[in-house]
This record gives structure tokens, sequence and C-alpha cells, in this order.
């Protein structure tokens, strides 16, 4: 395995705007860092169930995925379409309506599994970069551990950045909501046309 490629690929994919990504800096923006940090622990926690799962299961899904491909990508763009309608849709005044239910461990973790980038990101990372070179189940494991901590990271950065930002974004809040809505809405449409 070559190190460098892995990690740039590791760090390119985790960093880059996505769903995890873009809600985290929505979260931290409209609660804060503090109350966001659970949903990037769950979004580790999930994004650590889906690196295992894509560790053991990668040659079935390999040879499963022409199946199930097209109903996980209308799923994910579903829901990603969903959640943008949800951005487009609030009002400064709705900041604390529904008290940041979707802003918990819970929803991160189960955001991994209608994540389509997140899923094909996992299958691709073990399949090119991890299980040619190491199959052990610890490897496998320690693997699995590293990816969900860079996603971690990579959330923790979004909140951050949002967070920091909580002051100059209230100002522009409808823009910014239309902006994070936007990106959402294009990374639900590139699942077809990428």
């Amino acid at each position: 395995m070559s190190l460098v490629s892995f990690l740039l690929y590791v760090v390119i994919t985790s960093f880059t705007p996505g769903p995890n990504n873009i809600m985290a800096m929505l979260f931290a923006n409209k609660y804060g860092f503090n109350k966001t940090i659970k949903f990037c622990f769950g979004v580790g926690a999930g994004f650590f169930v889906i690196m295992i799962l894509s560790s053991y299961f990668n040659l079935v899904l390999h040879n499963f995925i022409p199946k199930i491909e097209l109903p996980m990508m209308i799923l994910g763009a579903g829901y990603m379409l969903f959640l943008a309608f949800k951005i487009i849709t609030s009002r400064a005044s709705d900041q604390d309506d529904d008290g940041g239910k979707y802003n918990g461990f819970l929803a991160g973790m189960l955001l991994q599994f209608v994540n389509p980038k997140g899923i094909l990101y996992g299958i691709t990372v073990v399949g090119t970069f991890i299980l040619p070179s190491y199959t052990s189940n610890i490897s496998l494991l320690l693997f699995s551990l590293f990816l969900a901590f860079v996603g971690f990271l990579s959330t923790s950065c979004w909140s951050l950045f949002g967070s920091v930002f909580q002051t100059f974004l209230s100002k522009y809040r409808s823009q910014f909501n239309v902006a994070m809505a936007l990106l959402l809405a294009y990374s639900a449409i590139s699942i077809f046309i990428g």
C-alpha cells in the first residue's frame, strides 16, 4: 500500500464538503460547537460501523453493489434534498424550535447509513488501499478506527468553522442557509452525474 496515496485520499475525501461536514457546520453555527460535538461523535461512530462492514464484506458488497446502488443513491439523495429543504426553509426564529433534535449522536450515526459518499468512500478505501495489503482482524479494526477518527476530525473542523463565524454568519443567516442548502442539493445531484 502506498501510504502517501492512502493518506491523501483519506484526507481529501474526508475534509471536502459532503453531508456530514455541511450539517456539522450548520449545526455549530446554529447551536454552537459544544452542542454539535455529539453529532460529530455520532458521525465518527457511524463511520466506524461503515468501515468495519466495508472491511469484512467488501467482496460481497462488490458483487452485490449493482443491485443496491440505485436504491442507495435514491435514498441518500432524497435524504440530502430533505436536509437541504429543512435548511432553506428555516428562519432565524426557528433556531430553537426543534431543540436541535437532528443535532445529536444518533442523528449523526444514522446519517452514515444513508450517506452515499461515506459508504462509497468506505468501499473504495478498504478495497483499494487496505485489503490488498492487510487482512488480519486487528489491522482491519485499527484502520477502521483510524478512518472513523479522521471522519470525526473533519466534522469537528467544519463545526469549529461554523461556531467561530457564528456572529458573522448570523447576520447573513438566510444567505448562509441558501448556500448550505445548495451545497447539499449539489451533493445529492452529483451522486447521479459523478
